[in-house]
């Protein structure tokens, strides 16, 4: 079985969120149709290494983009730490 591309699938490098365009969601979901893809029988090998290949793309992408989420998370909560501090200081003195 070949999925069909459509329009907000990863592989076709539209605008949209994150890197490539594409949502975290959008990557995971596409990463699950490769392994359904990978796990079928019959599967010839110039087809089986592009999906490989795309795959370990998507899978980079991925791990970049909640990189950078985790890191706005701690930016965020160094933020608020700093606020919780003032205020506090601002109570007190």
């Amino acid at each position: 079985m070949v999925a069909e591309q459509r329009a907000d699938d990863p592989r076709n490098g539209a605008e949209g969120q994150g890197e490539g365009g594409f949502s975290v969601e959008e990557r995971l979901r596409r990463l699950e149709e490769i392994v359904g893809e990978l796990e079928e029988e019959g599967l010839e090998l110039d087809r089986a290494l592009a999906l490989f290949e795309e795959g370990v793309r998507l899978v980079k992408e991925t791990e970049a983009a909640l990189a950078r989420a985790e890191l706005r998370v701690e930016e965020l909560l160094g933020e608020g730490e700093e606020i919780r501090l003032r205020l506090l200081s601002e109570e007190g003195g």
